[in-house]
């Protein structure tokens, strides 16, 4: 079994906290990836943090509406993502 690398956990981070905002507001992945211009499946990678690039994430939580964003990361510290 393969240890998470830094960057894995924090992709995972943040999807977890795409794909609550999104529920929080009643979005399917359909609709999220509509706001986005992009299919719902990739939606899906961003959400399970399958790899998803800086700009996609930007997008996912400029489409659920977030002026500034930035993630705790417990030990890791706090990141500003814009």
């Amino acid at each position: 079994m393969r240890e998470n690398t830094t960057s894995e956990v924090i992709e995972a981070v943040l999807g977890k906290a795409i794909k609550a905002e999104r529920k929080r507001q009643g979005l399917t992945q359909e609709q999220l990836g509509e706001r986005m211009g992009v299919q719902k499946a990739q939606v899906s990678k961003i959400e399970n943090g399958k790899q998803p690039s800086f700009s996609s994430i930007n997008r996912a939580f400029k489409a659920l509406g977030a002026k500034t964003a930035s993630i705790d990361l417990g030990d890791l510290g706090r990141v500003d993502l814009w």
